[in-house]
């Protein structure tokens, strides 16, 4: 949910401050810690179908290739070493070429061939919170009227976002005032007024509890009254610290931790409309959408690498600990309580997604998607796939 940072707010920012309590302490600042394994030693490895990455990876690899070799992709510890920078993948990727197509053993030699598998861990606790998103479709319209009030704003031109001081430092989004930068405006200030007049709205929503959800999930497909299909992609957001409903509502004993959903926040908001706008109004947080033009209703939203995303095979991590674009194998279980044992690739990010052991899976768009995402709040474990070079193969 994407420019080449989209940090896209993600229905996971309603849940990680919840739920996944039980992990051992961890003291001190989260610190990626890797610890090399066998694939052998990696539950569910044999039953994922790998091939079924490959188109995926295939992309990714295209992608990685056209940019500078000395590229930084992120990462920490064991991952910046081997996987921080562009050109790292570039002799695993040149291999993966060569793949056939649907031969699902190959590609898992392949892997085991071009790849090192590392557990991952924070500080030695390698209990991973694992959540979802997806690509969400809401009613709209490209003209304002009664049935359609609510503005979906493209990126504001004073909106500028500068690089922290120091190595890794954080970077700074506000806006420009008497020389400086200064916070820009909250939901709060852009709801009341603050953007408006100044033709930036790209299209309008029937809800704002809609807008709201679509500024979690980042991308969204707005089904104008004619039926048309309009996406959107993320293309900035305001700098403010994103403030989890779900929280708020688990503080003000509206919702149990353990019922905390995208379901059951929407559910509480509709069922208490007079409240609806100023809970959602403390979390400061907002997001600018663009108009995607040259994606196919067959594929997802663009990522943080600007490849269009794919069912369960994408993920958005926290790049000051995991790179863009290297593979992670995550063992956890779906929302139903089965086993859901998956190769994914880091193609996206999300300032919601934070830490050294956290994962969001991207479902896909659709019912099925939206169930499924909304409901994903999981534990279990990420082991990190670490390009081999030639020379450690």
């Amino acid at each position: 949910m994407i420019a080449s940072t989209r940090a896209a707010l993600r229905v996971a920012a309603l849940l990680v401050p919840l739920l996944l309590s039980a992990c051992a302490d961890r003291t001190g600042p989260p610190a990626l810690a890797l610890r090399q394994i066998a694939f052998a030693d990696i539950p569910g490895w044999n039953g994922d179908r790998l091939d079924g990455v490959l188109p995926a990876l295939l992309a990714e690899c295209e992608r990685l290739g056209r940019l500078p070799v000395d590229t930084r992709l992120g990462g920490a510890a064991e991952a910046r070493v081997a996987a921080g920078m562009a050109g790292f993948y570039a002799p695993a990727c040149h291999a993966a070429r060569a793949l056939p197509s649907g031969d699902e053993a190959t590609v898992r030699r392949y892997l085991q061939a071009w790849f090192l598998p590392y557990l991952a861990s924070d500080r030695g606790d390698p209990q991973a919170s694992l959540t979802g998103y997806f690509e969400p479709q809401f009613p709209g319209s490209l003209s304002r009227s009664p049935d359609y009030p609510v503005p979906v704003y493209g990126r504001p031109s004073e909106l500028v976002t500068l690089s922290g001081p120091g190595p890794g430092g954080q970077p700074m989004t506000g806006r420009v005032q008497d020389g400086r930068v200064v916070p820009y405006w909250t939901r709060a200030q852009i709801d009341h007024g603050a953007l408006a007049g100044r033709a930036l709205e790209i299209l309008w929503l029937h809800d704002p509890v809609d807008l709201f959800f679509l500024q979690v999930q980042g991308s969204g497909r707005i089904r104008l009254p004619s039926g048309q299909i309009v996406r959107l992609g993320y293309a900035g957001r305001n700098g403010q610290p994103y403030v989890p409903l779900g929280r708020l509502l688990v503080a003000r004993r509206q919702l149990g931790a353990d019922a905390v959903s995208m379901q059951s926040i929407r559910s509480w908001l509709a069922a208490h409309p007079a409240e609806a706008g100023p809970l959602m109004e403390q979390n400061p947080n907002y997001v600018f959408f663009r108009l995607l033009d040259d994606v196919a209703p067959n594929q997802g939203p663009p990522g943080a690498l600007g490849l269009t995303l794919t069912p369960l095979r994408s993920a958005a991590v926290d790049r000051a600990f995991l790179p863009l674009g290297v593979p992670l194998f995550v063992d956890t279980t779906r929302p139903d309580g089965s086993p859901l044992d998956r190769l994914l690739l880091a193609q996206d990010l999300g300032t919601d997604v934070s830490g050294p052991v956290r994962a969001d899976l991207f479902f896909g768009w659709g019912d099925a998607a939206a169930r499924d995402a909304g409901a994903m709040h999981a534990g279990g474990r990420i082991v990190v796939l670490l390009p081999r070079q030639p020379t450690n193969r």
